[in-house]
């Protein structure tokens, strides 16, 4: 059982002062000597969260917007972290791979192989144009550009020169004389069929589609089953194996009640309505997966998924140092070697 959170930048991050003064007062100059707050809030969560055991971290990238570039921000975090992998996302539609290659073979070096990447076929239209690159919008070329994209990658990483012939790119005796300390694996999510069959193809790891309609967590259980069972019949068809992740929000209470009282408050403080039906969209689906209440009623949840088959918990919280130390408590702590267990259980019987 693997646990990973998000980098706190504004476009995934819901609750926090730090990110909401970093977006206020991005237009403007800062004060001399001072840092972005949300730099200071990343630095501090991260180091939290490196000490308290967490596997992973999510660099969500975003251009359009008062967000840190993920490469730069994954970078910087880095050098005040030991154990946490750095997984920067990357759309193919702005990045050619063979850059790609180069900037991740860096990361995984000074990371000591702590490195992943996050690939995002992309639906920003609007920002892809704006930032000179484009989406595809007619769905296949979009997977096709994407499968060609890790080609490259795992090309220019394992192959010196390299070269590739596809629609998308053309690469001719590219040499990267700087090698990742260890292959990072890709991480993808998509629900598309087309998209489905590049990560069957092409991913290491999928983080899971769900019924975002589903009324009860029964309801998220048997969708996730069902998805799972779909992307492990499409992987065996390509002699493949897909690791699964799930992205639940999670908030503890003496009651469920609480919890969910709890939660909230610390993500809705003086929100304006539109602010707040925004807010939700984000992280309302995520909240219908059963991790919001007692410690133990969470505890047992996140068992229940792992038997399931989801290896990697990308959790979703108000990003606070105090809230890292809560989940290491009630979580990380008591559950960190639990898949290993079941599976040697199972082994010895």
């Amino acid at each position: 059982m693997l646990f990973g959170m998000y980098a706190p930048v504004p476009h995934v991050t819901v609750g926090s002062k730090e990110i909401d003064r970093s977006v206020k007062g991005a237009l403007a100059p800062l004060p001399a000597g001072e840092v972005d707050p949300a730099f200071t809030l990343a630095k501090d969560v991260l180091r939290a969260a490196d000490n308290a055991g967490f596997d992973l971290c999510l660099y969500a990238e975003r251009h359009l917007g008062a967000d840190f570039e993920a490469w730069i921000l994954a970078a910087a975090i880095s050098s005040w972290t030991s154990n946490i992998r750095a997984m920067p996302a990357v759309h193919p539609g702005l990045w050619h791979p063979t850059l790609i290659a180069k900037m991740a073979a860096c990361l995984d070096r000074l990371t000591t192989g702590r490195s992943a990447i996050n690939l995002v076929t992309g639906w920003n239209e609007v920002e892809a144009r704006m930032y000179g690159g484009d989406i595809l919008l007619h769905e296949h070329d979009r997977y096709i550009r994407a499968e060609e994209f890790v080609t490259v990658l795992r090309g220019m990483w394992n192959e010196t020169p390299f070269s590739f012939d596809g629609r998308f790119y053309q690469v001719q005796e590219s040499q990267l004389l700087l090698k990742p300390a260890s292959a990072p694996e890709i991480f993808t999510a998509s629900r598309s069929e087309r998209g489905l069959e590049m990560v069957a193809k092409y991913a290491d790891w999928w983080f899971l589609d769900f019924d975002k309609n589903a009324a009860d967590v029964a309801g998220v259980e048997d969708s996730l089953r069902r998805s799972m069972d779909g992307m492990n019949r499409r992987a065996a068809k390509h002699g493949r194996k897909v690791r699964f992740a799930f992205n639940p929000f999670v908030a503890f209470g003496a009651t469920d009640d609480a919890a969910l009282e709890h939660a909230k408050k610390l993500l809705t403080p003086d929100v304006p309505d539109a602010d707040l039906r925004k807010m939700m969209s984000r992280v309302g689906p995520a909240m219908k997966s059963g991790c919001i209440g007692r410690p133990q009623k969470v505890r047992d949840q996140l068992m229940k998924y792992t038997d399931m088959g989801i290896e990697l918990f990308l959790l979703k919280f108000v990003p606070t140092v105090d809230a890292v130390h809560e989940i290491r408590d009630e979580i990380v702590a008591p559950l960190h070697g639990y898949a290993g267990q079941a599976a040697a259980a199972a082994a010895a019987e």
